[in-house]
């Protein structure tokens, strides 16, 4: 008994060492990524918001010259004028017109004060009288040396009350960051755990076998070599496989199958770093417009009220598309981990079709809406997903179909299939697109689908709904002359009736 225990434990620890090395490789990689993502964009804000903040610094130090050099003026002449003050800044003489640096001057005429003499530098108060780093950074201050009269000019900006304000929008940052990372970590091990849990079942089959080989002399060594195969995968190695020319006969369909088993944890976890890349890639653009316009609006909205609600509208539009943007990730996230319930009810389909509509034509009068409804049509289903389905693909069909077009609505009942179709005459689709409609992030035309706030997901959560209540769809497109899609979902048997319902209770 004793011999029997020590082989099934040593085989159960490597199991157990291979299993755990590849979870935390995986997880550990994948993390990484992530964490990529959120130092890029922390450090883009960062830029973004302190440039911001110098650049505010420097129009303002603009505007008080300006009252300084009237001042003067009204002395006619006089280098003694009183010096102009401003919140938050200080103008004094300086002794010092040296001091500081000096920008380039294909530089400096981007920047307000575009005076090549202009020298700038930082000041915080010295470590012996504010020992804490945050205390110091309390009193830092932006200095700007310039030549108006005689003798030169210095500047003080405070920058706490900025800094501070940028300290609170990154702390609330940076907390949600590490929410959504520490979620990811419990996610991403059970997504990993159960893509291995073949890989644990062969190796306890494996060590199975060697154990039972190993007591026939040495033919147990194609085993042991096989299981010490297995134990030198890794993250960055699930594509290689199993040698399996070097195994032995009764060993290569077990090889076959380790093989099989690797190239699926291997496109799944592809499957993930293409998710993290896309996601990131599709965040970057909106925040890039939203910098783009919070510098229009800095640099000339401040005085040009068309320029600013220009800005203000620009900023709404693309905060709307990255909410709904961020939405979708989270849904499609939520159905990669399993995490998503189906609260599934008896309900008549043909309702909540007239309810679309009658929801859409309120906000869409450019549009015609045609119904067909062969009711009542009875689904088992959630009904708030099967709705967001039909939502999707209604606004797609407004998204490409131009004003003044029509857009169809039917449904109907073949047997024990109910089907849905939602038809357009808007631009159509290429027939070497429409097998990949439904693929996450894939868009036949960047610029027209960026132009129309597409994200390339919606089709993909259709996908995923549609597959996860045991129904199909079916397309049918063509350039410039519209889309159909037909969705089919099993019915349910109509509900038994209340009584006072129907012929029996109207007499």
């Amino acid at each position: 008994m004793n011999k029997k225990e020590k082989p099934s434990g040593s085989g159960g620890s490597s199991t157990d060492k291979i299993r755990l090395s590849l979870v935390l490789k995986l997880n550990l990689r994948m993390l990484g990524m992530l964490l990529s993502v959120f130092f890029s964009i922390n450090l883009l804000l960062i830029f973004l918001f302190f440039g911001t903040v110098l650049w505010r610094a420097e129009t303002g130090a603009c505007n008080l010259l300006a009252a300084y050099e009237n001042s003067i003026n009204a002395e006619e002449g006089s280098h003694t004028a009183p010096l102009v003050t401003a919140t938050g800044y200080t103008i004094l003489r300086e002794n010092n017109p040296q001091k500081g640096l000096r920008l380039p001057g294909f530089i400096q005429e981007w920047l307000p004060l575009n005076n090549p003499e202009v020298r700038r530098w930082l000041s915080l108060p010295a470590p012996h009288l504010q020992p804490r780093l945050l205390h110091r950074l309390e009193g830092a201050v932006y200095h700007m040396g310039l030549v108006v009269a005689d003798p030169p000019l210095e500047i003080s900006y405070a920058l706490a009350p900025d800094l501070r304000q940028i300290f609170f929008i990154l702390l609330i940052l940076i907390l949600s960051q590490f929410l959504y990372f520490i979620g990811r970590i419990r996610t991403n091990n059970q997504v990993i755990r159960q893509t291995l849990k073949p890989l644990t079942e062969m190796v306890e089959t494996a060590r199975s076998i060697h154990q039972d080989m190993s007591t026939a002399g040495p033919s147990g060594a194609g085993i042991r070599r096989l299981a010490g195969a297995i134990n030198t995968i890794n993250a960055r190695e699930l594509n290689q496989g199993l040698s399996i020319e070097t195994s032995q006969e009764e060993l290569k369909d077990l090889a076959y199958a380790i093989n099989d088993m690797l190239q699926r944890i291997n496109q799944a976890y592809q499957s993930q770093v293409r998710f993290v890349a896309d996601a990131s890639h599709e965040l970057r653009t909106p925040l890039s417009v939203l910098q783009g316009y919070a510098n229009l609006l800095d640099r000339w909205g401040k005085h040009d009220e068309k320029i600013m609600q220009e800005a203000i509208n620009a900023i709404k539009n693309e905060t709307e598309q990255m909410k709904a943007l961020v939405e979708q990730l989270l849904f499609l996230a939520r159905s990669d981990s399993d995490t998503i319930h189906l609260e599934k009810t008896l309900f008549d389909c043909g309702k909540m079709v007239e309810e679309i509509v009658r929801e859409t034509r309120l906000i869409d009068p450019a549009h015609t809406f045609e119904t067909r409804l062969d009711g009542p049509a009875y689904l088992e289903a959630d009904q708030q997903l099967i709705k967001q389905v039909l939502r999707i693909l209604v606004d797609n069909s407004i998204k490409y179909t131009p004003a003044g077009g029509t857009i169809q609505l039917k449904l109907w009942q073949e047997k024990d299939t109910i089907k849905i179709q939602v038809q357009d005459n808007g631009i159509g689709i290429a027939p070497a697109d429409v097998p990949r409609i439904f693929d996450r992030f894939y868009r036949s035309d960047e610029s027209r689908a960026r132009k129309t706030g597409g994200s390339g997901l919606g089709l993909a959560i259709v996908k995923w709904i549609v597959d996860n209540h045991g129904g199909y769809y079916e397309v049918l497109s063509r350039l410039e002359i519209g889309t159909r899609i037909t969705l089919s979902f099993p019915s349910a048997p109509k509900p038994p009736a209340h009584p006072g319902e129907g012929p029996s209770g109207s007499g």
